[in-house]
């Protein structure tokens, strides 16, 4: 099957500005995400930017490069423009690979892309990994998703859903996980139909979107059927801070 990566990449950022142009082992953080990239089944592979700095370093190691707006409220916004640029078809599979996951591994760029063809009635495809502490759980800045028997999610939110009516208490105070149910949290990457890209920027955002600040609940406000699957590879966190980078330069070098 035919798809394209897209890499949304700012330099500007509230906790580590320049952030794609990190050094880790001697190569920009934004070049080990597009090298992961071009290990997936990608036939195209394209970072989004609106800066200059970062635009240069991509070209640098080869990538294909389309300038942005920087204006853009979310990546979602940036990659409808990338591929509104580029004439890309309504019916074009796009995945949306984060600039500061260095480590992601290629299998579930595949296996995004690969869900969302094979399932006509989603516009989005996403990923899920079983949760399996309390601690997160309970973390607010754990995404947390339910998806029906054939996949379809159901609702996303960064409250402990489902919740444990009878067991909550004991889960409480033993600090141990409830039983019963897998419960499992989101992992942000997103395999688009471009048409779902094309609608997404013309509506305006959602109740639900606005309470959670989860954008992935527009579409679902909308009525867009979104997959959802659990990761046939479980990703390492990625880089929010210079401490996270820190973290995958140990395991870069271990």
């Amino acid at each position: 099957m035919s798809f394209t990566v897209i890499i949304p990449a700012r330099y500007a950022s509230t906790r580590f500005p320049g952030k794609p142009l990190a050094d880790l082992a001697g190569k920009p953080m934004l070049q080990h995400v597009y090298e992961r990239a071009c290990q997936s089944e990608a036939n195209r592979v394209i970072i989004a930017t609106d800066d200059d700095r970062i635009a240069a370093a991509a070209r640098g190691f080869g990538a294909e490069v389309c300038m942005t707006s920087s204006e853009h409220p979310s990546g979602t916004d940036r990659l409808q423009e990338v591929v509104h640029q580029l004439g890309f078809y309504a019916d074009d599979i796009v995945v949306n690979v984060q600039g500061d996951e260095p480590l992601i591994p290629p299998r579930i760029i595949n296996q995004v892309a690969h869900n969302l063809k094979a399932v006509p009635s989603a516009s989005i495809a996403t990923l899920s990994e079983p949760i399996e502490s309390l601690e997160s759980l309970l973390n607010p800045n754990v995404v947390k998703v339910v998806s029906s028997v054939d996949g379809r999610a159901m609702y996303f939110s960064r409250a402990p859903i489902p919740w444990p009516r009878d067991q909550h208490q004991q889960a409480l105070e033993s600090g141990e996980m409830p039983t019963g149910f897998s419960w499992q949290r989101h992992i942000g990457i997103y395999a688009y139909r471009v048409k779902l890209l094309n609608d997404f920027v013309k509506w305006p955002p959602a109740p639900l979107e606005q309470t959670e600040c989860l954008e992935q609940l527009r579409a679902m406000w909308q009525g867009a059927g979104i997959h959802v699957e659990q990761a046939d590879e479980q990703p390492p966190a990625g880089v929010d801070t210079p401490e996270d980078l820190e973290r995958i330069r140990a395991l870069l070098e271990g």
